[in-house]
Parts: structure tokens; sequence; C-alpha cells
């Protein structure tokens, strides 16, 4: 039997993990961006060669998942439109259910994104890592401003679609042209950003080699709502006080900037189970990541969340939940005069 000091310790830092997960899916997100490319100018005409949709872009509409969830809990139908979509959003959840963010830290291309701006940022000396405040009441106030924004754009989309939309209104949407195509304009909005989304995206980019992840932490109504469903997690990191020695290595390395060191149990919405904390511990025995108060391998998290993504897969192609059939005449003619 393992003890706790070998499980926690592995060959592999936690973070090279993570770092390799990210960059597996955000290639594969940018493999299937030009798939969706070639596919769009077939439905535009610019192109006669037809290329299929690659289903997987369809996590890129969480809206559209939110409506599909809803529809789905008032009749019992999946999204006949974006199955794809409703698929990964249910699986993000579930994977957040059991294991922390895990959506966020290890799939999500934002956060691989953000990361590598947050590295760069470290390298040219402009991030530099320094430990969590304790949580005194000026620190508790300043963090609740900074992340309200992101809970105030979740609970605004919360409220309209649960007051705003009834449940034709939400299914009328659904199977609504604009719906069909919502992921085409998606990509109209990369390809042709307009002079406020450049700018604001300049803006996250630049705070982002000076902040770590200031997207995800403050401004993701996604990731919000993915951060309470996390809180429901049987997983988290555990810290021995009595093993503690205060250093705030910890909190130095953690990228959600949690004051690691001055809890017992990591249960933050912000919490990612990257286990970087774990790892960056030079104490023996005082940080572990715990699963229903077990310990675990710090990598535990990163394999599960993408066990549970790829079991999410292979139950909706099984089922037929993942790709949609749509006649290819009414897939150009809704982009000859919607887009």
């Amino acid at each position: 039997m393992l003890s706790r000091s070998r499980i926690r310790r592995g060959r592999i830092s936690p973070a090279r993990v993570r770092r390799t997960v990210q960059l597996a899916f955000g290639l594969f997100c940018i493999f299937c961006g030009w798939r969706f490319f070639l596919y769009y100018q077939w439905a535009t005409g610019a192109s006669a060669v037809y290329v299929p949709k690659p289903p997987m872009v369809e996590g890129f509409l969480p809206i559209s998942a939110l409506l599909g969830a809803v529809h789905f809990f008032n009749t019992g139908m999946w999204d006949p439109v974006h199955p794809a979509g409703l698929t990964i959003f249910f699986a993000a959840l579930a994977i957040c259910l059991l294991l922390r963010k895990g959506f966020c830290g290890y799939i999500c291309p934002a956060g691989w994104a953000s990361n590598l701006l947050e590295r760069t940022g470290k390298r040219l000396g402009l991030n530099r890592s320094r430990p969590a405040p304790a949580r005194t009441a000026v620190h508790k106030a300043i963090r609740t401003v900074l992340h309200a924004p992101k809970y105030i754009l979740m609970a605004g989309f919360l409220w309209t679609m649960s007051t705003g939309m009834d449940a034709r209104a939400v299914e009328s949407f659904l199977t609504g042209p604009y719906n069909m195509v919502a992921d085409s304009k998606m990509l109209l909005f990369f390809l042709h950003p307009s002079a406020t989304a450049l700018t604001v995206l300049a803006v996250l980019a630049l705070l982002s080699l000076f902040v770590s992840n200031p997207w995800c932490r403050f401004l993701c109504p996604y990731g919000a709502l993915l951060g309470i469903a996390a809180l429901f997690s049987p997983c988290a990191v555990r810290r021995n006080a009595a093993a503690c020695t205060g250093c705030g290595r910890c909190s130095a390395a953690c990228p959600a900037g949690i004051a690691v060191h001055a809890q017992q149990r990591v249960n933050r919405a912000e919490c990612m189970g990257c286990t970087e904390c774990v790892s960056s511990c030079p104490q023996k025995d005082c940080l572990q990541l715990t699963c229903l108060n077990k310990p675990q391998y710090d990598w535990a998290i990163a394999y599960g969340t993408v066990a549970l993504l790829w079991t999410a897969y292979l139950a909706a192609v099984w089922w037929g939940k993942w790709d949609v059939s749509i006649d290819a005449a009414l897939i150009q003619k809704l982009h000859s005069t919607m887009m």
C-alpha cells in the first residue's frame, strides 16, 4: 500500500501534466477550427468541396448549450441542432461536480491561452509569483469585488433564460434559423472582429502578462457556473496544519490566486484541481490531494478529467447524441440568407 508521501510525489510534475493536456486539447481545437473554416467555405458557396462540420466547435456555444439543457429538463429531448454542444456542457458539469474545475484547468482553450500569456509574463519578469494574502476582512472584500463581474454575468444569463423565455420560446430558439448557424456566426466573430472586440481581447492579453488568468478568475460566467458546481466535489487539497511552516510557496504557485496556506480544505470555486500547490510544498505530508478523504496521486484529477470527457464523447456517439443530420441544401440556404 502506498504511503501518503509516495502518493503525493510523482516523477512528472503536475504543472507539466497540465501543460501537456492543455497543449493536446489546444492543438485539437486549432485543428477543428481549421476544419470548421473549410466547412464554412462550403456552406457559404465559397468552395465546392464538402467538409463535414467538426461537432466539437459546438462547445464554443455555451448559451445555446445552456438553453439546450433547459429544453432537456423541460421535455426530456436532446438538442437536435447542436447535440455535441449539450454533451460537452453536461460533461463539463459532471467533471466539475466530481473533479473540481478540471474542465477549466485542463480542457478549456481560453485557459490554455491565458496560461501561455501568464508564463510569458513570468519569463519577462512582469508577473512575479507571490503568496496570496491571508483572508483578512479587507482582502475578502477585495476578492468579492474582483470576482463579482463573472457571477453578475452568470446570474444575468440564468435570470433571462428562466424568466424571459418559456418552454415554447426556448424550443423556438433552438430550432430557429439563427441557432442553426450560430457556430458560423461565432466563426465570423474571430475572422472579422470589431474594433471593440479587438480592444477587449488586447486588454485581456496584456493584463494576462501581469496577472494570472484574469479572464478565468474574474470575468468568465461559464467558469462561474462550473465553479459553483465544483464546490460539491468530493475532491480537494487538504493541508496538515501541524506540518505547515507558513512559507506561502503553495499560495504563490496557485494559478487561481488562492491563499492555500490559510486553508484546511481548499474548497474554493476558483480551484481547478491542478495540484501545483501540492508539488510546490517543501514539507513532507503537508499538502495532499484527497477524494472522499482518501489520498490520491497529484495527477488524478488530470487523468480523471480526460477519462470523463472521453467517456461522455463515446457515450454520445453510441446513443447518437453527437453528430447532427441537417439537409445540405438547407444548410447552404441558411448560410446564404443569415450570414
